[in-house]
C-alpha cells in the first residue's frame, strides 16, 4: 500500500509519501511544496492542487491522508488553511484516491504516543521509525510532519481504528466536549 501525506498550509505544504510492504515501512518521496506569501492566496491554492496531483501521478497512492485543522485563533488564517486542505484533498478525489482526514493530536498520538508532541519530537519519531539517512534535523518539519500524518493511516488501519471525519461537523458530533 501507498500512501501520501499532506501536512496543509497556505504558505508551505508538507509531502510525505510512505510505501508499506508487509512490516516493512519506506518513504520513496517526502518535502515541502512552498508559497510565496506574496502571490494571490487564489494562485497559491492552484499551485497546492497542481503539485499535490503531480505527487499523485508519479506515485500512484492508494490514500491521501491529510491533516485536518481543528483549531485556531484568526479566523483569517484558519480559513486559508482550510482552503489549502480543499485543494490538496480535491487533487486526490479528482485521481479517485480514498481520503481520509486526521486531527493534529491523533496524528501526533500514533507517532509519538503523545497527542501533544512538539514537531521536534514528531521529526525524530519520524527519523527513527522510517530508518531515514542523515540526521532528523535534515527532514524539514513539515516534511516530517506529512510522513506522521501517512504512518497514522497505516497505524490507524493495521490496529483496526476506524475514527476518520468526513468533515467538521463529523468531528463536532464525535468531539462535543472540544467545542467552545
Amino acid at each position: 500500500m501507498i500512501i501520501l501525506g499532506i501536512d496543509p498550509g497556505s504558505n508551505c505544504t508538507g509531502y510525505g509519501v510512505v510505501r508499506v510492504t508487509g512490516s516493512d515501512e519506506t518513504t520513496p518521496a517526502q518535502g515541502v511544496i512552498r508559497l510565496d506569501s506574496d502571490t494571490p492566496h487564489i494562485d497559491r491554492l492552484k499551485r497546492i492542487y497542481d503539485e499535490v496531483a503531480v505527487l499523485i501521478e508519479a506515485h500512484d497512492p492508494e490514500v491521501l491522508a491529510i491533516e485536518m485543522p481543528v483549531y485556531g485563533k484568526n479566523p483569517q488564517s484558519m480559513l486559508k488553511l482550510g482552503r489549502a486542505q480543499a485543494a490538496a484533498m480535491m487533487a486526490g478525489l479528482n485521481h479517485d484516491l480514498d481520503v481520509v482526514q486526521y486531527t493534529p493530536k491523533e496524528v501526533k498520538k500514533s507517532v509519538t504516543g503523545n497527542g501533544n508532541a512538539s514537531k521536534q519530537q514528531v521529526r525524530y519519531m519520524i527519523h527513527a521509525i522510517l530508518e531515514m539517512d542523515g540526521t532528523a534535523d535534515a527532514i524539514a518539519l513539515d516534511a516530517s510532519d506529512a510522513l506522521a500524518i501517512a504512518l497514522c493511516h497505516t497505524n490507524r488501519r493495521s490496529h483496526g481504528a476506524t475514527e476518520q471525519y468526513s468533515g467538521w461537523g463529523s468531528f463536532v458530533d464525535a468531539n462535543p466536549d472540544r467545542v467552545q
